[in-house]
Parts: C-alpha cells; structure tokens; sequence
C-alpha cells in the first residue's frame, strides 16, 4: 500500500474554537484538548495543514445548528455585525494564530512554495483565511493590516449579510439564488483583494454574488467548502451551473465535511457514510476535472462523519478514494497539489 499523500484542507476553524475558550493553545500542540484539529491528531492523519479561519460570531445570538433537522427548515441569521466588535475578535484569533506559530504548532504560509516546504510537517502549514469581511473598513485600512500579518484569503460573508454582499441562509432545501449581488462597496473590496493578490472564496456566498465576483476578478474562482446541489439541494452546496462557472477560469471547490452538506436529506445530526462523500467527489470530478477538486473539510465548525470524527481520520477518507478506484495521482491532487496549483496561479508566487 503506497503512502498517504499529506492533506491541505481548505477550511478549519480551531482559531474560533480557542477564542470561544473551548481549548487552549498548550492543547493544541499536546492533544487531548477536545478539537478535531491538533498537533498529535495531525501527524496521526496527515494532516499537513490548511486554510485557517478567522471568524466572528455574533456574541448576542447563536445559530442553533439542533434545529438542522426535519424535512425542511431555514435557520435565522444574525444581522450585520458592528465592525468594531467583529474586528475586536478577529485580531484576539489572530493572536492566537500567532501564539500556535510561536509555540511551534503552525507554520504560516503566504506562498505556495511555502506551504510545500511545510507539509511534510511537523509544524501545520497555515494560511489565514478570513470567513466574513464584517471587520473590514470602508477604506479597508483593516484589509491592509490583516494583509500584512498574513491574511491572503477572504470570503466577503459567512451567510449573514454584511455591507460587501448577502450569504446563503441555512435553509433546507434551497439554492443559493436568495438575494442580490456585491454592493458597489463589495465590487470595490473584490477589486482591492484582488490588488492586494487576495484569494477570494466563494463558500456561503449567494449566486448572484458568486456571478459579480466572476465578472470582476481574473483569478481563478475558488468555494473553498462547497458540495454538490444536485446531490444534497442545500442553499450552501453549488448548482452544475456554479460548479462549470468555477471550472471555465481552472477554479476549485474543497469538499465539505459537514453531515447536512453531504446528505441527500440535509441533516446535521445524522451520520455519513464515506461512500456518499465519494458520490459528492465524482460529481465534482465531472464538472471541474482533475485539477478543480480539494478538500474542505469544516473541521472544528461542523459535525463530520464518524469515520473520519477528525484529522486523525482522514486515512479513511483515501482509503475510500482508493477502493472506488482514484488513482494516486489523482488521490495527490485532491489531498494537496490542487490546493497548491491554484494558489501559485492566485498569489504569483
């Protein structure tokens, strides 16, 4: 049996978890802390890093993700964020982000070259990643900022509008077409990420924003933990329309763990069996190619199949590939080289 190739995940979010208070960094690094994403764990799986979010809740209100169930359902969102509390929790993550750097557990990256050299370990290769542009300023003096401590990926909403563009809601079934696109004020954001060679993801975006994000970047379009529609019609998966628009500028799509992302019937609670994120990979197989599928796995954020349960999992993820007869090249690709391809061809480096 050849060696597991080291994964490249395009969406993790221990950070929120830390700043919740939910684990600490010293447990990050020894294990035993409670989080699917560790040090232990990550050399246990192969996992040798990924997208690490940045993410802030609203501190008056909770999404209830129990309430994921049923034959249908639609989650209230929070409102906007006010800026100045979203910004206050992003810089305490990136705090902790450095502190993991520091202590050895994460190595930051802002090149393809580097997350590379990285995945071999032991340290994570890391990219910060910001999920919601709800910190950001109308003169993007944060953007700057963030930019200089490393941020080099964006999605402009986590599903609660905010003054860039709307997000998906969690609503059951659904597409993605519930609102309008980018305001003037996201075109402009778009324009300036794209300036600052930012990638900009697509996940929890709705379709018209997807559509004004094609329009005015050149780069490759990138749903860093998106599925199928047509196998689970959830407003957060992608249509085969959003899906070919991806693959027409050699785009990726990471696929995501999250059991109602997967399922065919949108629950949470329920489990999955490995077999039905292989029918998700296929399909995107189909309308991206080869060199357009990755992972995003969620961990951290979402309740994922129990085979996997976390990092330490994902061998059962490429034994599955293997059984339903990817080859090893292909099983790379999906595990990190396309990560890295697309990467190199958004930031030039």
């Amino acid at each position: 049996m050849p060696a597991n190739p080291p994964v490249f995940d395009g969406h993790n979010d221990l950070l929120l978890k830390l700043q919740m208070g939910r684990s600490t960094p010293r447990r990050v690094r020894d294990g035993g802390g409670g989080t699917q994403v560790d040090l232990p764990k990550a050399m246990a799986g192969g996992f040798g890093g990924g997208m690490f979010a940045l993410f802030a809740p609203d501190p008056a209100e909770r999404m209830d993700v129990s309430r994921m169930a049923g034959e249908s359902y639609d989650l209230p969102l929070p409102g906007i964020m006010d800026e100045g509390t979203a910004l206050k929790t992003i810089v305490a993550q990136v705090a902790l982000f450095r502190e993991l750097a520091g202590m050895g557990v994460l190595l930051p990256c802002t090149s393809a070259a580097g997350i590379e050299a990285a995945l071999p370990g032991p340290a994570m290769a890391a990219v910060l990643h910001l999920e919601g542009a709800d910190c950001i300023d109308a003169e993007f003096r944060a953007l700057h900022v963030l930019h200089a401590l490393g941020l080099r990926s964006m999605g402009l909403v986590w599903s609660r509008k905010t003054r860039w563009a709307e997000g998906v809601p969690f609503r059951f079934p659904s597409t993605g077409d519930t609102g309008p696109g980018l305001t003037e004020e996201g075109r402009a954001l778009v324009r300036e990420a794209g300036r600052l060679r930012i990638a900009l993801d697509l996940s929890h975006l709705n379709e018209a924003g997807c559509d004004d994000v094609a329009k005015i970047t050149g780069a490759p379009l990138i749903a860093s933990h998106s599925n199928a529609h047509a196998l689970c019609p959830h407003a957060r998966n992608l249509t085969d329309r959003q899906l070919d628009q991806i693959a027409e500028t050699g785009g990726l799509v990471g696929l995501n763990f999250a059991r109602a992302f997967l399922s065919e019937d949108g629950q949470m609670g329920a489990d999955v069996a490995l077999t039905t994120m292989i029918r998700h990979l296929d399909h995107l197989l189909e309308r991206l190619g080869e060199g357009g599928v990755a992972l995003g796995s969620d961990f951290d954020g979402a309740a994922v199949p129990r085979e996997i349960g976390d990092v330490s999992g994902l061998p059962a993820l490429v034994g599955a590939m293997r059984q339903a007869g990817y080859g090893e090249e292909l099983i790379a690709k999906i595990c990190h080289g396309n990560w890295v391809d697309v990467l190199r061809r958004t930031w030039g480096r």
